[in-house]
């Protein structure tokens, strides 16, 4: 997330820019500037901030979720970006985003596994009850 945040402000701009829908109401490179700065927030937080995995994975497959029109655009405009230059390639694409969503919220503990604090909770409850 962070190194997708910095490429937003730096090297992949125009790129980014090419994913805004025209119909978007936001400057195309306002938008890619302020994603850039959630990703890298989200990215960060997720690192720093492990108590609140759960909230930020959340808020990460949100951010998936919203930028995905962005990606339906680019594949029904033709937009070539990211060396997605054919109707193959960026409809390919569309099938990548729902895994980042998954992947999102995989990685704050809401799918797949138990989180540790109500692991841990269970654990010292059958310790007590004797089971």
């Amino acid at each position: 997330m962070v190194g997708a945040g910095v490429m937003h402000l730096t090297t992949q701009r125009e790129e980014f820019q090419a994913q805004v829908p025209d119909w978007f109401p936001v400057d195309e490179d306002l938008t890619v500037l302020g994603s850039g700065v959630v990703e890298i927030a989200l990215g960060g937080a997720f690192v720093a901030l492990p108590r609140h995995r759960r909230t930020i994975g959340a808020l990460m497959a949100a951010f998936f979720v919203a930028i995905f029109p962005g990606n339906i655009a680019q594949y029904v405009e033709g937009t070539d970006a990211f060396g997605l230059d054919t109707d193959r390639a960026r409809l390919v694409r569309l099938f990548f985003q729902p895994l980042l969503v998954v992947w999102a919220l995989w990685a704050g503990g809401m799918l797949g596994r138990r989180r540790p604090v109500v692991a841990e909770r269970e654990q010292r409850e059958e310790v007590e009850t004797g089971e």
